[in-house]
């Protein structure tokens, strides 16, 4: 980008080149140390480069050496700009203008792009930074990293790091988070009991008592790990009940699935607004007006306003389209599509009920019509653990 907005500053020519051996001009502009650069080969007798205004000259005497013919294609740069808003002073008054709001943009903060953060979300980061004073509007200059350390680290618990880089407009908020250890074991008595009910397939007792052996039906909070332990002596001893227990269960879900789905109209109208958006206050280039109805879709889009070279200006132009439909209407649709709706709500309701913990090994799917609805019902065999552990009280 540096590169760029000096070639831009101080002019450049697209000169094209034609000869038999074209390489001996390149050459000869590389001995006699000539600016140029962007070479690109159009043809084994044809190419272009770009030089600088006064390399321009340097170019055309080696072409004239080798028997070349060096053509300008195009010129571009401030230098052309200016000879061409000589007399235009609305255009050289706005050409000044964005001078000026590309000078005070490099140390203005316009946007911001938070990485590094998993569990904290970006919103969070950016309400601790605003609080502290670094937000859109802010010059980059006055950012003190270590002050700001001291603040926002106070806000976010779970962050341990942070920086802010910015780069031109773009305020670039690096996070590290803290990283939590694994929970410790509770070392009070506890039991081990049923989540719910199933047939027992598998026992392992790793501290405690078993309660219960494959085979064994158990229902809903029934004691699977006894965390008193019986001694020789005939007394007890408390211990943290901990372990494993398999069971295999049984699962029915029901889900109503309608047989007609609401189809949106016809487009009617459509009309597109702008806006410019510089820092956090909008400037509307419309009137005021109402929606075009109940039925209506609004999309906006933004595109950030850049210079030639890649620079972005503080302003975005945000187009917002606004179409609206006519009325919707109940469309019929087939049983099978709805039946398969159906079941992949209940499948996934399934899922979540067995989490990481079981696995379903049988399901059945039915469905029956009631009107306007498909009922559908999920019937499923699952094998998971089912054991959760409960503080051991005195009772």
């Amino acid at each position: 980008m540096y590169k760029a907005a000096v070639n831009f500053l101080r002019g450049q020519v697209l000169v094209h080149i034609e000869s038999g051996c074209p390489e001996r001009v390149v050459n000869l502009c590389a001995g006699a140390e000539v600016p140029f650069w962007d070479v690109q080969w159009l043809s084994p007798v044809e190419l272009t480069l770009r030089t600088t205004r006064r390399g321009l000259a340097q170019v055309r005497r080696a072409a004239e050496q080798v028997g070349a013919a060096a053509t300008v294609r195009r010129e571009q740069g401030a230098p052309l700009l200016a000879r061409r808003l000589r007399r235009r002073y609305v255009l050289l008054a706005a050409a000044l203008l964005t001078v000026l709001l590309v000078v005070e943009g490099n140390f203005t903060i316009w946007e911001f792009q938070v990485s590094g953060n998993e569990t904290v979300p970006d919103e969070a980061v950016l309400r601790a930074l605003e609080d502290y004073g670094i937000t859109i509007g802010t010059r980059s200059l006055d950012i003190d990293q270590k002050d700001m350390r001291n603040h926002v680290l106070l806000e976010l618990e779970d962050v341990v790091w942070l920086a802010v880089n910015v780069r031109g407009c773009v305020a670039r908020v690096q996070v590290v988070e803290r990283v939590r250890g694994q929970d410790m074991v509770e070392d009070g008595p506890a039991n081990v009991v049923a989540r719910r009910p199933g047939l027992v397939t598998r026992v392992e007792a790793l501290g405690g008592q078993a309660a219960v052996v494959p085979g064994d039906t158990v229902t809903q909070g029934q004691l699977l790990i006894s965390g008193a332990v019986d001694l020789d002596n005939g007394g007890l001893r408390w211990q943290h009940g901990m372990g494993r227990v398999w069971a295999r269960t049984w699962y029915e879900l029901t889900a109503q699935v309608p047989l007609t789905v609401r189809q949106r109209g016809v487009p009617l109208s459509s009309r597109t607004r702008y806006a410019l958006d510089i820092g956090k206050k909008r400037i509307k280039l419309y009137g005021k007006g109402s929606t075009l109805g109940g039925d209506c879709d609004k999309i906006t889009q933004y595109r950030p306003v850049c210079l030639p070279w890649g620079l972005r200006l503080p302003i975005t132009v945000a187009a917002e389209t606004v179409t609206a439909y006519g009325p919707s209407t109940d469309v019929p649709r087939s049983t099978r599509e709805a039946r398969d709706e159906g079941e992949s709500l209940l499948r996934r309701q399934l899922e979540e009920l067995l989490g990481d913990t079981g696995t379903a090994e049988n399901v059945r799917i039915d469905a029956v019509e009631q009107g306007s609805w498909l009922l559908v019902t999920l019937r499923a065999e699952c094998l998971e653990e089912i054991g959760r552990e409960v503080p051991l009280t005195d009772d």
